[in-house]
């Protein structure tokens, strides 16, 4: 193969990265941006969640309540545990991958029954699922009517509100399974303790 059509192959080739890179690498990319930001401004931008105008997290990704030890914070209702990094860490979204007969998650699991049938004053064998095991993805913002519905006495006892006034809120918070079928329903941690915040007695 001469130089010449060497040279030929390789200007072939440079063109057709160059142009693939603006059609696939940039004109799609916008393309898509645009109509994300267009037709879902919202979750195209992370589904943020406001307070007085100030971000306080995203209605997708789940996040702790806990003091600085790890300590739940009884004022408020406490999310599902978290196998992500150190807890609700978004850049480590995982599960712990532990099997159902782990003696870890095992343990795991019984300690944080303990736990939560100490801090709400319940039995632990009415402890649901869902508060003692974590999500596939670890930032599951949501728990269910019935973990959230074990919390009310608690909050409301900490906030001194009527706990019949609490468990009306949690009530008004439950959303629905996807399209009327598919899953469960939930409530959503952030969204709930949002709205606890100004709940006045």
């Amino acid at each position: 193969m001469n130089t010449r059509t060497l040279a030929r192959q390789y200007w072939v080739a440079i063109r057709a990265m160059l142009v693939f890179t603006v059609v696939l690498g940039i004109a799609y990319t916008a393309l898509i941006t645009g109509i994300g930001q267009l037709a879902a401004p919202a979750q195209a931008n992370g589904s943020p969640v406001r307070v007085d105008g100030k971000t306080v997290g995203s209605s997708l990704i789940g996040q702790s309540f806990t003091d600085k030890k790890g300590n739940a914070l009884p004022e408020w209702f406490q999310s599902r545990p978290s196998a992500a990094g150190d807890g609700y860490d978004a850049t480590a979204s995982s599960a712990s991958n532990y099997g159902p007969e782990n003696a870890d998650l095992i343990k795991a699991v019984e300690d944080r029954k303990a736990a939560i049938a100490k801090l709400d004053g319940v039995s632990p064998s009415s402890v649901p699922a869902d508060a003692v095991t974590a999500s596939a993805s670890g930032l599951d913002p949501h728990i269910s009517p019935e973990y959230a519905l074990l919390q009310v006495d608690r909050v409301a006892t900490v906030r001194g509100l009527p706990a019949a006034s609490v468990k009306k809120l949690v009530e008004s918070t439950i959303q629905g399974r996807d399209a009327g079928y598919l899953g469960e329903k939930t409530v959503n941690v952030l969204e709930l303790n949002i709205a606890l915040a100004t709940l006045k007695g």
